[in-house]
Protein backbone atom coordinates (compact mmCIF):
# COMPACT_ATOMS: atom_id res chain seq x y z
CA UNK A 1 0.00 0.00 0.00
CA UNK A 2 1.31 3.72 -0.76
CA UNK A 3 1.53 6.00 1.83
CA UNK A 4 1.22 10.14 0.91
CA UNK A 5 2.51 12.24 3.16
CA UNK A 6 1.68 15.68 2.54
CA UNK A 7 1.24 18.48 4.26
CA UNK A 8 -1.65 21.73 3.69
CA UNK A 9 -1.31 25.40 4.13
CA UNK A 10 -3.46 28.37 3.81
CA UNK A 11 -2.29 31.05 1.43
CA UNK A 12 -1.04 34.67 1.44
CA UNK A 13 -2.57 35.20 -1.81
CA UNK A 14 -1.31 38.60 -2.28
CA UNK A 15 2.14 37.24 -1.94
CA UNK A 16 1.84 34.96 -4.73
CA UNK A 17 4.31 35.79 -8.12
CA UNK A 18 1.91 37.79 -10.09
CA UNK A 19 2.61 35.90 -13.51
CA UNK A 20 0.75 32.71 -11.53
CA UNK A 21 -2.26 31.59 -13.19
CA UNK A 22 -5.03 29.78 -11.15
CA UNK A 23 -4.48 26.20 -10.76
CA UNK A 24 -0.37 26.69 -12.07
CA UNK A 25 1.77 23.87 -10.21
CA UNK A 26 5.21 25.72 -9.32
CA UNK A 27 8.65 24.30 -9.02
CA UNK A 28 11.16 25.64 -6.93
CA UNK A 29 15.08 25.01 -6.34
CA UNK A 30 17.85 26.39 -4.45
CA UNK A 31 21.23 26.63 -5.80
CA UNK A 32 22.52 28.73 -2.95
CA UNK A 33 20.98 30.03 0.52
CA UNK A 34 23.35 33.17 1.01
CA UNK A 35 22.85 34.41 -1.20
CA UNK A 36 19.51 33.40 -1.94
CA UNK A 37 19.92 31.53 -5.88
CA UNK A 38 16.18 30.23 -6.46
CA UNK A 39 15.38 28.60 -9.89
CA UNK A 40 11.21 28.84 -10.13
CA UNK A 41 9.53 26.66 -13.10
CA UNK A 42 5.56 27.45 -13.52
CA UNK A 43 3.58 25.05 -15.72
CA UNK A 44 -0.46 25.67 -16.13
CA UNK A 45 -3.10 24.05 -16.63
CA UNK A 46 -3.11 24.29 -20.37
CA UNK A 47 0.74 23.20 -20.88
CA UNK A 48 2.23 26.73 -20.85
CA UNK A 49 5.34 27.12 -18.83
CA UNK A 50 7.54 29.97 -17.92
CA UNK A 51 10.84 30.20 -15.94
CA UNK A 52 12.75 32.48 -13.79
CA UNK A 53 16.14 32.77 -12.10
CA UNK A 54 16.17 35.26 -8.91
CA UNK A 55 18.95 36.39 -6.99
CA UNK A 56 18.10 37.56 -3.57
CA UNK A 57 20.87 39.54 -1.37
CA UNK A 58 21.03 39.88 2.65
CA UNK A 59 18.58 41.30 4.58
CA UNK A 60 14.69 40.54 6.34
CA UNK A 61 12.73 43.39 5.73
CA UNK A 62 14.52 45.00 2.42
CA UNK A 63 17.48 43.60 0.35
CA UNK A 64 18.22 43.29 -3.33
CA UNK A 65 16.18 41.04 -5.56
CA UNK A 66 17.49 40.25 -9.54
CA UNK A 67 14.76 38.70 -11.41
CA UNK A 68 15.40 37.06 -14.81
CA UNK A 69 13.77 35.34 -17.34
CA UNK A 70 14.88 32.00 -18.30
CA UNK A 71 14.51 29.25 -20.82
CA UNK A 72 11.94 26.46 -19.46
CA UNK A 73 14.73 23.96 -20.45
CA UNK A 74 17.53 25.97 -18.63
CA UNK A 75 15.25 25.84 -15.43
CA UNK A 76 14.93 22.11 -15.31
CA UNK A 77 18.84 21.33 -15.94
CA UNK A 78 19.01 24.02 -12.66
CA UNK A 79 16.43 22.31 -10.66
CA UNK A 80 18.21 18.90 -11.05
CA UNK A 81 21.17 20.78 -9.72
CA UNK A 82 19.68 22.01 -6.48
CA UNK A 83 20.12 20.12 -3.35
CA UNK A 84 16.99 21.67 -1.93
CA UNK A 85 13.66 21.83 -4.05
CA UNK A 86 9.86 22.61 -3.33
CA UNK A 87 6.47 21.39 -5.29
CA UNK A 88 3.69 22.95 -4.43
CA UNK A 89 -0.02 22.33 -5.59
CA UNK A 90 -2.16 25.21 -6.00
CA UNK A 91 -5.86 25.19 -5.61
CA UNK A 92 -8.34 28.04 -5.41
CA UNK A 93 -11.73 27.89 -4.03
CA UNK A 94 -13.25 30.52 -5.82
CA UNK A 95 -16.36 30.73 -3.95
CA UNK A 96 -14.87 30.96 -0.66
CA UNK A 97 -11.65 33.04 -2.10
CA UNK A 98 -9.84 30.69 -0.45
CA UNK A 99 -6.23 29.45 -1.54
CA UNK A 100 -4.36 26.65 -0.30
CA UNK A 101 -0.84 24.92 -0.92
CA UNK A 102 0.08 21.29 -0.57
CA UNK A 103 3.13 19.73 0.07
CA UNK A 104 4.13 16.20 -0.70
CA UNK A 105 7.26 14.95 1.06
CA UNK A 106 8.90 11.98 1.70
CA UNK A 107 9.25 11.78 5.14
CA UNK A 108 6.87 13.17 8.02
CA UNK A 109 9.46 14.90 9.39
CA UNK A 110 11.11 16.10 6.27
CA UNK A 111 11.89 19.85 6.46
CA UNK A 112 11.58 22.71 3.86
CA UNK A 113 11.71 26.03 2.80
CA UNK A 114 9.33 28.28 3.22
CA UNK A 115 8.08 30.50 0.80
CA UNK A 116 6.91 33.83 1.87
CA UNK A 117 3.06 33.30 0.71
CA UNK A 118 2.95 30.50 3.07
CA UNK A 119 0.64 30.93 5.81
CA UNK A 120 -0.88 29.29 8.37
CA UNK A 121 -0.96 25.02 8.04
CA UNK A 122 -3.84 23.91 8.47
CA UNK A 123 -2.87 19.62 7.73
CA UNK A 124 -5.21 18.62 10.72
CA UNK A 125 -7.67 21.03 10.51
CA UNK A 126 -11.27 19.01 9.28
CA UNK A 127 -12.38 22.21 7.84
CA UNK A 128 -9.93 22.58 5.15
CA UNK A 129 -10.37 19.01 4.05
CA UNK A 130 -11.42 18.80 0.30
CA UNK A 131 -14.21 17.29 0.66
CA UNK A 132 -15.32 19.55 3.65
CA UNK A 133 -14.97 22.58 1.12
CA UNK A 134 -16.85 21.13 -1.39
CA UNK A 135 -20.02 21.24 0.88
CA UNK A 136 -22.08 24.03 0.13
CA UNK A 137 -22.00 27.09 3.16
CA UNK A 138 -24.68 27.60 5.04
CA UNK A 139 -25.98 31.12 6.01
CA UNK A 140 -25.88 31.98 8.98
Amino acid sequence: MAIEIERKFLVKKELLPKQLPEGDELEQGYLSVEPTVRVRLVTGLDGTRHAELTIKGQGQVSRPEFNYPIPDEDAEALLRMCSRTLRFTLDHFRERDLWLAEIELGDERESFERPAWLAEEVTQDPEYTNARLATPRRAG
